[in-house]
């Protein structure tokens, strides 16, 4: 897919000291679809259309620190969601929104429902599992562990970002290739705009910035373990099964302690970016579930 292809429009909003970009397309009830580590708005570029067409206005922003949103902290998910909860009252729709995160995006998804229901219609979360499931799989499951291993490598001052962002930032490449089954739209050319968008500028050390932030904070409870209120909106989580870092068994079972009613929907012989790699799939299962929490 080119970039072109997408017909949507570019914007900035002022949220308080972050100035956010995001893109549009489309009329209806407002979604609000929020990327992972390591893309940008893109990530999401088979979503759109799909969801735009049957008659939603979708929008999609760069996260803090990625793309063409600002670069500068903090990256705790209490300061993220307050950028997301903003963005959804800039936007002129009522105070409410549909919200579907995959990855980072995920985790942010569920903290906004979770602790911000005011401004959460529903939640959808791709490859992710509420913050709390992870952060008890990390402490007490060897096989997480093992999987979450980069999160300790993001760790080290200046390294990953020389790493990411090296050789036109091809490690980029490799790392979603590397994470996908079928690898049809993840060709070098169609990930162009997240490659590009990791080079700029301070990018690369803003967005490993949410992994260490993440760690500050586990640091600073002293292995307490995260305390969430229950989630009542209505919630699904679809998993793509092969995913490489974060395993079905350990993560998702655990979410449901947190969730009052989750649907879950996995598919298998799919990857980590399961929005890119099956969109046809998660577009159905997406409409599907929106479609009946308009109701």
């Amino acid at each position: 897919m080119k970039l072109e292809e997408l017909q949507v429009t570019h914007h900035f909003v002022q949220l308080g000291q972050l100035r956010m970009h995001y893109v549009e397309r489309g009329t209806g009830p407002l979604v609000v679809l929020l990327h992972g580590f390591p893309e940008c708005w893109w990530s999401w570029r088979h979503i759109i259309p799909r969801l735009a067409d049957a008659g939603f206005r979708v929008v999609v922003p760069d996260l803090r620190g990625y793309g063409e949103t600002d670069k500068h902290g903090p990256y705790d998910l209490d300061t993220v969601t307050d950028d997301v909860c903003r963005l959804i009252e800039s936007l002129g729709a009522g105070p409410r929104a549909h919200v579907v995160g995959h990855d980072w995006g995920g985790a942010l998804a569920w903290h906004l429902a979770a602790t911000r229901a005011s401004h959460c219609l529903s939640l959808a979360a791709l490859n992710c599992p509420h913050p709390a499931a992870f952060n008890h799989a990390a402490l007490r499951s060897l096989r997480q562990l093992q999987r979450s291993w980069y999160m300790l490598f993001f760790q080290i001052p200046g390294l990953p970002e020389l790493l990411l962002t090296r050789n036109d930032a091809a490690e980029i490449v490799r790392a979603l290739r590397g994470n996908a089954i079928d690898k049809t739209n993840f060709s070098a050319e169609e990930l162009r705009p997240i490659r590009d968008a990791i080079q700029r500028p301070g990018a690369a050390r803003a967005m490993i910035g949410w992994y260490r932030a993440a760690l500050a904070g586990a640091l600073k409870r002293r292995g307490k373990p995260l305390e969430y209120p229950m989630i009542r909106t209505r919630s699904m989580l679809i998993w793509g099964l092969e995913d490489r870092a974060l395993g079905f068994e350990d993560l998702v079972p655990p979410t449901r302690k947190y969730v009052e009613a989750l649907r879950v929907e996995p598919i298998p012989n799919c990857g980590h970016f399961v929005q890119a790699e099956q969109p046809e799939r998660v577009s159905a299962l997406l409409l599907d579930f929106l479609r009946g929490a308009g109701r």
